[in-house]
């Protein structure tokens, strides 16, 4: 399989741009209707439901990080790629829907506690993410329950 020479625009929302080196951070995102969670596997996942939100960060990917993505993801045995439509909530095209990848696990869609060795890497990501802006309400109301906030970080 060929990869593109165009960046894709990917919308994270647990601990994989750590392993991205190439990416450019560009802004905050809602997907809509789509609910986060801890799946039984012990990592995050996202799944529809009417009613929830996910907020993620979009990031530009090049196509050797997407390629690693691919790769660390397990595609396509454990995780998919989709590309969803996700609003930009950025300053300057706040309110802008776009096309965004996002890796989801179809098959295990219920909720299991997280990995130990996780916790840390998401309790990292939520930091940089509401450095960011995402609203602590989110964080307490999704991620908490799976993540707790006192784990010792190193």
């Amino acid at each position: 399989m060929a990869l593109s020479a165009t960046p894709t625009l990917y919308f994270a929302y647990g601990s994989n741009l750590r392993r991205c080196p190439g990416s450019n951070y560009i802004g905050i995102a809602l997907l809509t209707g789509w609910k986060w969670f801890i799946n039984t596997c012990g990592y995050a996942n996202v799944k529809w439901s009417t009613g929830d939100v996910v907020y993620g960060m979009i990031y530009t990917l090049t196509p050797e990080d997407e390629a690693k993505l691919d790769q660390f993801e397990g595609v396509p045995k454990d995780y998919i790629k989709q590309t969803l439509c996700v609003e930009f909530l950025g300053e300057r095209e706040g309110g802008k829907m776009i096309q965004a990848l996002v890796y989801t696990d179809v098959e295990r869609l219920n909720e299991g506690p997280p990995k130990t060795e996780y916790i840390t890497r998401i309790n990292r990501a939520v930091d940089d993410a509401r450095q960011e802006g995402i609203p602590q309400e989110y964080v307490d109301k999704y991620i908490r329950p799976f993540i707790p906030a006192d784990i010792l970080r190193n």
